[in-house]
């Protein structure tokens, strides 16, 4: 028999975790390694105070989902004590499957696989431990369940993840532009015909919402420093696991040799993998960086040094795609400078793009609840602003490569 914690968290006070079996859940070791998983990668490299964790991030989404519940019953909305249970359980577990540094495993060592069907993998173990309590949220997490709205609320445009990341990176990378007032925009939600709507009154917050969350995709999520520090981390796994294959036995964690050493997709990630999987986290990425600073390997060694010591690669971001020209010619330079092979000198020379989409109206639109009772959708609400733009995916392109190689 747990006790019912309250929790001081520095966005939102005091937070209460509602029942005993939501404190289990977080209790579990599966979600306790939440605590060693940053919830914003290596961009603690740009922003210094951007330490905090996906265990933060997660319980933050868990209040604001009992928030937007009590709001929804105080309107005549209907949420059953299952629903509501399965939604705390699907707002909470919704980020357990994140790899170290969140997103650099899904495009290295784990094949193809993401943090999404981990997290799912996750929930159904679980589920089997916790005597199929989880059968609903899981059903909600993967949005088969009939009442739309409930599916909204753990993932949609105005979901209570978006709710509160945006709020809570803000706040942890000082980053006042993106502060938004995820409660005051919680207490505009309504439902109609099982779909989540918001009060006319509320068009201003949700307009604030969208570009906050612009903002903070170009200044923060996508910032040039953090780009280059992710893409280096991608590079660092990739090249370990290229050498091991080819017979060397780098120093590492079991559980980061497990992954350095098989081939696993989704179809390899079972029972057996997903433990290994739930004891790998941040620390076992950083401490094998330590150890490969002193490896043979040219790229290894030279790549670790640059995330251990934040000597990173320079950058170019461009509105249209990098000239080819310009990528052989700082190939050709770093080759000439270092005496490697081009496939080597492929990891410190790269291009890439990277987009920005704030609001998705094909996928899942923002409908409003105007006083008269009728619905429409956002863009013919909205006064203050053009949402065409904010509608629009941007594309910009980069070009990275060593400092040294300017001429």
């Amino acid at each position: 028999m747990n006790k019912l914690k309250i929790l001081n968290d520095p966005i939102y006070g005091f937070i209460t975790i509602p029942n005993s079996l939501i404190f289990d859940l977080i209790q579990h070791k599966y979600f306790q390694r939440l605590r060693r998983i940053s919830q914003m990668g290596m961009s603690y490299l740009v922003y210094p105070g951007a330490h905090h964790t996906r265990f933060h991030h997660a319980i933050g989404c868990v209040h604001l989902m009992q928030k937007a519940v009590n709001v929804l019953r105080f309107k005549g909305v209907i949420i059953s004590e299952d629903e509501e249970q399965a939604l705390y359980i699907a707002i909470l577990l919704h980020d357990i499957g994140h790899g170290p540094f969140s997103h650099a495993m899904e495009h290295s060592i784990v094949n193809g696989v993401s943090h999404e069907e981990i997290s799912l993998l996750f929930m159904e173990q679980l589920n089997m431990e916790f005597n199929s309590n989880l059968t609903l949220a899981i059903n909600i997490f993967k949005g088969e369940y009939p009442r739309k709205f409930l599916c909204q609320l753990v993932s949609g445009q105005l979901d209570m993840d978006r709710s509160d990341y945006l709020k809570r990176d803000s706040f942890y990378t000082g980053v006042a532009e993106g502060n938004i007032n995820s409660e005051r925009l919680i207490t505009m939600l309504h439902v109609v015909n099982d779909d989540l709507v918001v009060e006319e009154k509320g068009v201003y917050s949700v307009e604030k919402f969208l570009i906050a969350r612009r903002f903070m995709y170009w200044q923060v999520y996508l910032h040039k420093t953090g780009l280059v520090a992710e893409q280096l981390l991608i590079r660092v796994l990739k090249r370990a696991k290229e050498l091991t294959d080819l017979g060397l036995r780098l120093p590492s964690s079991q559980a980061l040799h497990f992954f350095l050493e098989n081939d696993i997709s989704y179809n390899h990630f079972n029972e057996a993998a997903l433990k290994i999987f739930a004891s790998l986290d941040d620390y076992d990425i950083i401490s094998a960086m330590k150890e490969w600073q002193r490896q043979e390997d040219f790229v290894l060694r030279n790549l670790c040094d640059m995330i251990i010591n934040r000597n990173l690669l320079k950058i170019k971001i461009k509105t249209k795609p990098i000239k080819l020209k310009s990528i052989n010619k700082q190939l050709e330079a770093f080759m000439k400078a270092h005496n490697v092979s081009e496939t080597e000198a492929r990891y410190f020379v790269f291009n890439g793009e990277i987009s920005n989409q704030a609001y998705e109206p094909r996928n899942k639109k923002i409908n409003i609840l105007y006083k008269s009772g009728k619905i429409g959708n956002i863009d013919a609400v909205s006064d203050q602003l053009n949402l065409t733009s904010l509608s629009k995916t941007v594309t910009k392109y980069y070009l990275c490569y060593p400092k040294g190689n300017d001429s």
